[in-house]
């Protein structure tokens, strides 16, 4: 029972019930999108009204109150607003309180930004709820701490957890802080290196931005946490929920889109103005600047038109590349040496395969001497070309030392990057001495500077019309490669076998299955792309199988990228292997294969490891369909 603005007593229980049944039935959007924004206004000046909205929520069933407060939620225009609608709802309803912590911010991922800010915003306007507000923050720190839910839950809810997080400690005041200071502290400390142990570099970036955020609110004074990533919108968007939007800025009656670009873009506005406010230029007088500008206009430059640039030949022969590349302490002819050496490889393979390995070993270990633009790359160009001149025993040592001691993550990374890159070309058809590649690219219209257009223009013109014009049952319109041998027929077993054996036995320094899953990931991608690349040669079959006796042994990894490279390689296996053997050699393993990805498209909490496994399932149905449709 509660009084009406008119003095007469009356009971709106029954309204409850009517829009708690109304709102679980479908039809929140309906009837919120008019109740609210009445109750907004009738609420703004009148304490009654309040009265009656906070006992229209509270008599509302707790079977329905969920539907009830998540409709509140979306449609208020802002938390204060919210929060003269539902009062302490929070603190009186048991089933409201489980909803607003619990519910909407633990198992539920899909809400935007300004149901977040309006939810935490509630709890942080009056006293009896902030306590709540405290209480989500740990439970909140709890689950992005935990390297379990870090593992298993997809990134977007990671995302939602973290935002959460930034706007809470927006909220919190001084007093609070320090309260609670060692638990974050701690909380930090634990998440940080939960998120940075991932394979994942968004998930990585949202544990840099959230541990930063931390570290600025409990170290105002002292020196914070400072991590290197990439500056994008996304970040500017968490950092920008560590300041809180004036109640001014909140437009009503919006919907939650629109809602948020409004506040976003009154955000930089509240920002300018205040750097304006506590800010000044200095006034410098004009006849200062002005002397300061022509105090060195007397300088006469000198002449370097005539100036050329003193270059230091390259070695021409292999030995002598690498003779400067192990002792020489000429930095210039260092670095002609390391540009020019592919092309010398390659020019020169019956030298290059009388040094291949020790060459290998060289440019494995080599190191950046001087400041050279692209390095990685010229280095990795280099072992591409020594791996495609000599196959066998380049192949053979670097595929043992994947697995040796002392090296570091990145060389055995190196080694996979140069595997794959050296496979392809392998793979690929030759023309005039070049890799299909090089010469499938797009012919170049773009004029060189300094060169002569006029004698250039008929093929300009041509090209230009050729790639606007669309033909109909012409036939190919490039002049195809001439068909030749697949070269990685031969040598495909000793690039996949090695790297396939001992990936279970663990080193000194190196355990791909525990800590150091980011080169396992690396390595089933690698493998997946081995596979594909095998196709039509002749140890296609013993690779499948191999392959997908590994895929079983990690089926279960707790790692999304390491799955998603498993599901690749099992994609890889389909395409690769002619039906009719993976029916004949494989019938068991695939009957297995097939019924854990249909467990991985309903369970898995990784979106794309869904899809790569729905991918799978359509490939086995229609190798299926294939094999019926084939006269016996």
């Amino acid at each position: 029972v509660c009084f009406t603005p008119g003095g007469s007593d009356c009971s709106i229980s029954f309204v409850s019930h009517v829009l708690g049944k109304a709102c679980v039935h479908g039809r929140q959007k309906e009837i919120l999108s008019v109740l609210v924004p009445r109750l907004t206004d009738l609420t703004q000046s009148d304490c009654i009204w309040q009265r009656i909205c906070w006992r229209l929520v509270e008599c509302v069933p707790d079977r329905w109150m969920e539907a009830v407060v998540l409709g509140f939620v979306q449609r208020a225009p802002g938390a204060d607003v919210l929060s003269r609608l539902l009062g302490n709802l929070v603190v009186k309803n048991k089933k409201a309180q489980f909803v607003v912590t619990q519910k909407l911010l633990l198992l539920q991922y899909g809400h935007t930004t300004a149901v977040l800010q309006n939810l935490l915003g509630y709890l942080s306007l009056d006293s009896l709820r902030r306590a709540l507000l405290i209480k989500v923050l740990q439970e909140l720190l709890e689950t992005w701490g935990s390297s379990s839910a870090v593992k298993h839950s997809p990134p977007e809810q990671q995302q939602y957890i973290s935002k959460a997080i930034l706007i809470c400690l927006s909220h919190l005041k001084e007093p609070e802080i320090e309260s609670c200071r060692q638990e974050l502290l701690a909380s930090m400390m634990e998440g940080v290196k939960c998120h940075l142990d991932s394979n994942l570099p968004q998930i990585r970036r949202l544990g840099m931005i959230v541990a930063e955020s931390i570290s600025a609110k409990i170290n105002t004074d002292g020196p914070v946490l400072k991590f290197q990533y990439e500056e994008d919108d996304e970040a500017r968007e968490l950092k920008s929920l560590l300041v809180q939007t004036p109640p001014f800025c909140v437009v009503p009656n919006l919907p939650d889109d629109d809602r948020n670009e409004k506040a976003d873009a009154a955000l930089p506005l509240v920002l300018e103005s205040k750097n304006k406010s506590h800010t000044a230029a200095p006034v410098i007088p004009d006849e200062e600047s002005d002397a300061e500008l022509d105090s060195d206009d007397d300088l006469i430059p000198y002449d370097m038109s005539e100036d050329k640039e003193l270059k230091t030949k390259a070695p021409v022969y292999i030995r002598d590349c690498i003779e400067v590349l192990t002792g020489s302490e000429d930095v210039d002819k260092w670095e002609a040496t390391v540009k020019a050496l592919e092309s010398l490889v390659r020019k020169n393979p019956a030298a290059t395969r009388e040094v291949s390995v020790e060459l290998a070993k060289i440019l494995l270990h080599l190191e950046e001497k001087t400041c050279i633009e692209g390095f990685v790359e010229l280095r990795q160009r280099a072992q591409v070309a020594v791996l495609t001149t000599d196959p066998i025993p380049v192949a053979k040592y670097l595929t043992s030392q994947f697995y040796s001691l002392n090296y570091s993550l990145r060389q055995r990374m190196d080694i996979l990057d140069v595997l794959v890159l050296a496979a392809q070309e392998l793979s690929c058809p030759k023309s005039h001495g070049k890799t299909k590649h090089s010469a499938a690219q797009k012919p170049c219209t773009q004029l060189l500077p300094g060169s002569d257009g006029s004698k250039d223009w008929r093929r300009i013109v041509d090209e230009r019309i050729k790639s606007k014009t669309r033909r109909f049952a012409t036939g190919p319109s490039q002049a195809e490669l001439a068909p030749g041998p697949n070269e990685f027929n031969s040598v495909a077993g000793h690039f996949f076998f090695p790297l396939i054996q001992h990936f279970d036995r663990p080193l000194t320094t190196f355990d791909l299955l525990g800590e150091d899953h980011l080169v396992l990931g690396r390595l089933v991608h690698t493998l997946a792309i081995l596979m594909y690349l095998a196709v039509h040669t002749v140890a296609v079959a013993a690779m499948g199988k191999a392959l997908l006796e590994f895929v079983w042994a990690l089926r279960f990894h707790t790692d999304s990228y390491v799955r998603q490279g498993l599901l690749s390689c099992v994609s890889s296996m389909l395409i690769s292997v002619p039906a009719e053997q993976l029916l004949e050699d494989m019938t068991e393993e695939l009957l297995e294969t097939q019924s854990w990805l249909g467990d991985v498209v309903e369970k898995d909490p990784d979106g794309d490891c869904r899809r790569l496994a729905l991918q799978n399932l359509l490939l086995m149905e229609n190798l299926k369909k294939k094999l019926r449709t084939v006269p016996s």
